[in-house]
């Protein structure tokens, strides 16, 4: 009696199919878009805290100026007859301080676009001695601000 062969001699045409294979590869590609983090890292930020402990009196420091801005908004308010400045909604007191702050902002972004925003009831020469001194720190962008006439 003879024994069965297990394997056959003669060989027939080895057929892989890639169907599955692609759909595997498809589905690990998706996953990985899908998973991934497009969004830019964050890092810290530097800042200042102060210590305050018990009935201790500190003085506050005058903040910095932004290291990272875009448009620095200076507003002209008229109040009771008197001018009155802003420079990104932190009030200074006359227009040699306004000065003194784009200086500031000059010497670390030039680039920056000022925004000059001043009441209807503003006098023109006042708007036009902002506009000089934004000029005369360096800015490049000067821009002006218009509000709706109620």
């Amino acid at each position: 009696m003879r024994r069965p062969e297990l394997h056959q001699r003669t060989r027939g045409d080895l057929e892989i199919s890639m169907t599955p294979m692609i759909d595997v590869v498809f589905l690990l590609l998706v996953f990985f878009v899908w998973t991934a983090s497009f969004q830019v890292v964050e890092n810290m930020l530097p800042t200042s805290l102060l210590g305050v402990t018990g009935t201790q009196v500190t003085e506050m420091a005058e903040p910095t100026p932004d290291l990272d801005f875009d448009e620095i908004v200076i507003r002209l308010i008229w109040e009771n007859d008197t001018l009155r400045w802003q420079v990104n909604n932190m009030r200074v007191a006359n227009l040699e301080e306004v000065r003194r702050r784009l200086n500031q902002i000059a010497a670390i972004r030039q680039s920056a676009t000022v925004i000059l925003h001043p009441d209807q009831d503003v006098p023109v020469g006042d708007v036009v001695d902002v506009y000089d001194q934004a000029r005369l720190a360096g800015f490049r962008q000067v821009q002006f601000a218009a509000s709706e006439r109620i």
